[in-house]
């Protein structure tokens, strides 16, 4: 493996589910022990990590709305839901040494900085890692979007988006043992074919600032800092 990384700085997108390993619900402390421990390896290659992470683990505000609950409301439980995961990837990584500073879209200065763009730019700077969370601050918008938007502020290199399967796929692969594993797609690919990437309005985004995606297993240990090296893993997004 290249020590030599390819991306001087990246956005980590997490969802929620990322976090609850073989759980349920909640988060599971030794996955998020594990991204943690992922997330120094690329440290150590001094790459500049921020990461927006979901709140799907502890609550769905699009799936709540759908059951009748006021969507305003249930997005804003939803970005609560973010809080809480940010402060325990804040949690272990800390522990392992790396600073780390969670800066929150929703203000709530007791348990997280607001976030400021030349402030979370400034602590990638001093080497800090940043976790970004309550989304955009905004409902009706996604942490796909929220990713997609902070990695332009940020001036990231690349959206890192971690899944549960290698890569993108013409079909859910669980469900068609025919389905296609993509290596490259364009922007307008992931539109035309309504592929489950990020969704539109984040890929329009990215397809916009010219921000390439790469989608990877993060269940496997080690992915991360591959793809920070520059090896072909996963899916790529972008232009061309």
């Amino acid at each position: 493996m290249s020590t030599a990384p390819r991306y001087r700085r990246v956005l980590l997108k997490l969802s929620g589910e990322a976090l609850m390993g073989g759980l349920s619900y909640g988060i599971d402390g030794r996955t998020v022990e594990r991204i943690a421990a992922d997330i120094v390896a690329v440290r150590r290659l001094a790459v500049d990590v921020g990461v927006v992470v979901g709140g799907g683990n502890i609550f769905r505000g699009l799936a709540e709305a759908a059951r009748g609950m006021d969507r305003v409301t249930a997005d804003q439980m939803g970005m609560l839901g973010t809080v809480i995961n940010a402060v325990a990837m804040q949690d272990s990584l800390e522990k392992i040494g790396v600073k780390t500073r969670v800066m929150s879209a929703i203000p709530m200065a007791s348990i997280a900085e607001p976030y400021i763009r030349r402030r979370a730019v400034r602590h990638l700077e001093k080497g800090r890692a940043i976790v970004l969370a309550a989304g955009t601050g905004h409902p009706y918008f996604s942490t796909d979007t929220a990713a997609a938007l902070r990695a332009v502020e940020i001036g990231a290199d690349v959206i890192l988006k971690a899944t549960k399967v290698d890569g993108v796929y013409s079909a859910d692969p669980k469900l068609d043992p025919t389905a296609e594993r993509f290596e490259h797609l364009t922007y307008m690919d992931v539109l035309r074919r309504g592929l489950k990437v990020m969704d539109a309005t984040a890929t329009s985004l990215c397809m916009d600032n010219e921000i390439p995606i790469v989608v990877f297993d993060l269940t496997c240990h080690g992915n991360l800092l591959r793809v920070v090296s520059g090896e072909k893993i996963g899916t790529v997004v972008s232009v061309r």
